[in-house]
């Protein structure tokens, strides 16, 4: 099985007829992922190579039955695509985005949760989820995962997702579902919504979860692990050696008092009885050494 998105998950690309959507809803279509329509307020009724495009993702979903929204538009636009697509019924959306300032995000998240709890926001400023061999929504290049399990992978880092991904490939570990959660302040799907899913998700045996300096999610996620989680959770921290007091990166990257510090992410996971690495190649090791005793 998987979580999230599945062989049945259709998608409906916001921003199709644009660069950056289109170059990956494209490749999306072409890894195997059932992209049945793309939207543009201005350009409904065009196609981008045969996919057809409708003015809304009302419209694209009462056309092709669509369950799932990829939003790859400008800051500006984004918020306004997400609660579109929300609207509709759509139970997936991903929104890759990058530089939705951190108000309008909050805006949008509580809209989300006060009017639409049914559907579910993975991101902003993701490289989205990828269920191996069966779909790929976002912007992770399919080549570098292997399906089938037994691994689940959830992580705020785009980069050491796909390291992640390939070193798992690399050893012949399959992977269920990678979720890139994305690493800004609001984020649509926490490391403990995906612990859960995983919990529950029978042909996943282990998880693998990355983490990175700042806010609180790892410190909850190890809290949710250690009262929650019966499968084996290999974890890594980034930012160890980010120098104390200087931010670092995206707007998720900032630390409060003790708290959100690499140091601290990983004392409260080992205490939560996950096998913390000190670098993304010694937590696929670990992974594997896991996956050879499951």
């Amino acid at each position: 099985m998987s979580i999230f998105v599945n062989s049945s998950t259709k998608v409906v690309v916001h921003g199709l007829t644009g660069g950056q959507a289109r170059f990956h809803g494209l490749r999306n279509r072409d890894y195997g992922t059932k992209v049945v329509a793309g939207v543009n307020p201005a350009k409904g009724g065009q196609e981008v190579e045969g996919i057809p495009v409708f003015a809304n993702a009302q419209e694209a979903k009462a056309a092709t039955g669509a369950n799932a929204s990829f939003v790859a538009v400008p800051p500006k636009a984004a918020p306004g695509s997400v609660l579109e697509a929300a609207a509709a019924g759509m139970e997936v959306i991903v929104c890759i985005t990058e530089g939705i300032p951190a108000q309008d995000e909050a805006r949008m998240y509580a809209e989300l949760r006060h009017k639409y709890p049914k559907s579910r926001l993975i991101g902003p400023n993701c490289p989205g989820v990828i269920t191996p061999g069966e779909c790929n929504i976002g912007i992770t290049a399919g080549e570098i995962a292997l399906g089938g399990g037994p691994v689940g992978i959830v992580s705020r880092s785009g980069t050491l997702t796909y390291q992640a991904l390939y070193e798992l490939k690399q050893m012949g570990i399959g992977v269920t579902t990678c979720v890139g959660i994305g690493g800004d302040p609001v984020p649509g799907t926490s490391f403990v919504d995906c612990l859960a899913a995983f919990q529950q998700d029978p042909d996943t045996k282990a998880v693998l979860m990355i983490g990175e300096i700042g806010g609180t999610g790892e410190e909850e996620a190890a809290e949710f692990i250690n009262e929650r989680v019966t499968k084996p959770v290999v974890a890594y921290i980034a930012g160890v050696t980010a120098p104390p007091g200087r931010r670092m990166g995206h707007a998720g990257a900032i630390i409060s008092g003790n708290k959100g510090t690499a140091v601290a992410k990983m004392q409260a996971l080992t205490r939560a009885g996950a096998k913390v690495a000190s670098n993304p190649t010694e937590a696929g090791a670990m992974m594997a050494e896991v996956v050879k005793n499951l």
